[in-house]
């Protein structure tokens, strides 16, 4: 059976207390049996412009607003699929770790797809599809690229040939756009300890970790 994780991030690499700097970089993969959900959010934007509801080119949940988030998560916290998410505060990050912007972010999927793989390939014969977000700038992309590249070749659990991966915006596919809508979440509660919208979707949290949660060391 073929399987299929979307994948997004939220924080940033800014190692420092400033304003406007996250506390937190999360990275959060949905899992799927089924891509039919892209199909319903297809089908919600569509009804959405059919109703006169100004739309951009795809959802995002930073800048969608209200009624249109509502709409979102009312579609997605009723379909079937699995959260897993990785939480790092920055902050407890030792400096070997936090040595350049790829180290960090491939700490990040190592441990995540370490701790949670033998639930998102349950058997031998099944195939993997990952599709994970850009990260948003084309210098460096190539790098973090092969972060996630070499972290699933470590952490798979099926032969070489049995998986794929695939790096684009999350206007390039639907399902992107739920994972972008579960991280956003995610970042609201561990950030701002505003639950409203992770409350609607922690049903389908299969894994949520803070890596340093029993340290009380802070590096900067």
């Amino acid at each position: 059976m073929r399987r299929f994780i979307f994948a997004d991030e939220a924080g940033d690499f800014d190692f420092s207390r400033k304003q406007n700097v996250s506390r937190y970089f999360i990275v959060c993969a949905i899992r799927l049996n089924s891509c039919e959900i892209g199909h319903e959010m297809l089908r919600l934007r569509r009804d959405l412009l059919w109703d006169g509801i100004p739309i951009p080119d795809y959802f995002h949940a930073t800048k969608d607003t209200s009624f249109v988030r509502e709409k979102v998560f009312s579609l997605i916290e009723n379909q079937d699929f699995d959260i897993y998410a990785q939480v790092l505060e920055k902050s407890k990050a030792i400096e070997k770790v936090r040595a350049s912007k790829h180290v960090f972010y491939k700490y990040a999927w190592f441990y995540l797809l370490k701790n949670t793989m033998p639930r998102i390939i349950e058997k031998h014969e099944d195939q993997l599809m990952a599709t994970i977000a850009s990260i948003g700038v084309r210098k460096g992309q190539q790098d973090y690229s092969d972060a996630v590249q070499d972290v699933l070749a470590q952490t798979q659990r099926i032969d070489a040939g049995s998986w794929r991966t695939t790096f684009c915006s999350c206007a390039s596919d639907p399902c992107l756009q739920v994972a972008d809508y579960c991280t956003w979440a995610l970042q609201r509660k561990w950030e701002r300890g505003d639950s409203t919208w992770y409350d609607r979707i922690k049903s389908k949290i299969r894994y949520e970790y803070d890596m340093w949660a029993g340290s009380n060391s802070h590096f900067y």
